[in-house]
């Protein structure tokens, strides 16, 4: 862990707006790293994002949102050598980590719910993210979503047609699935669909956890 990072962590008392951040921020979110770090992960990634991208075109630069330790950004660097990576994380943690993949002044160490984009990007991704998020701030970080996508934009998900909560390893109200991308649709007219697919926790060389992702386009777009 960096010194300015370490420094921040000790020091640093944010108030947040929701139970979830709190949870994600804390020692749930520390563990959770551990628990996916791992290069058969990486492997997956590589592997739902070349499908999930195949209709793409002139990506330079991407950020992600709830980062964690950089494997999806990791895997969209081994796919297009080059490749301006930016994260938004919140825990410090994997913010330390996330270093050395990510730029450091590339690195938004905050809240998604704080997180107010200051310019778009060719590609943002969010992945196994909004289901974690609270259902009353979910229009909040579509609209962050929105804002930072200069063209494409990645959402991948546990999907459900109709509003639900899964109680998540003995905790209740910290997973929720919807229609995610379609409620974006229905938002931002200039959005599109391009694609979309499954992945299964069963497939034998690239197994995710039971993952709809879907490729928006947006349409109608100014220049950086």
């Amino acid at each position: 862990m960096t010194n300015e990072i370490a420094h921040r962590r000790r020091h640093k008392n944010p108030t947040y707006k929701t139970a979830q951040e709190k949870f994600w921020a804390g020692d749930f979110g520390t563990r959770y790293i551990d628990r996916n770090r791992s290069e058969k992960i990486l492997a997956a990634s590589v592997a739902l994002f070349s499908t999930a991208l195949r209709r793409t075109q002139g990506i330079r630069d991407c950020i992600e949102f709830g980062a964690n330790i950089g494997i999806n950004l990791r895997a969209l660097q081994l796919l297009y050598p080059g490749l301006r990576p930016y994260a938004v994380e919140i825990n410090a943690t994997a913010v330390a980590t996330l270093e050395g993949v990510v730029p450091r002044e590339n690195i938004h160490f905050i809240s998604i719910l704080d997180f107010a984009p200051k310019r778009n990007y060719d590609l943002v991704i969010v992945k196994t993210v909004l289901i974690h998020i609270n259902p009353n701030w979910l229009s909040n970080v579509y609209e962050k979503l929105y804002r930072s996508c200069g063209r494409y934009l990645v959402i991948c998900e546990y999907y459900n047609p109709s509003p639900t909560m899964v109680e998540y390893r003995g905790y209740k109200a910290r997973l929720f699935k919807r229609d995610f991308a379609g409620e974006m649709l229905d938002k931002y007219r200039d959005l599109s669909l391009l694609d979309y697919g499954f992945v299964y926790h069963r497939d034998p060389n690239f197994p995710q956890d039971d993952v709809n992702w879907f490729l928006l386009e947006k349409v109608s777009r100014s220049g950086k």
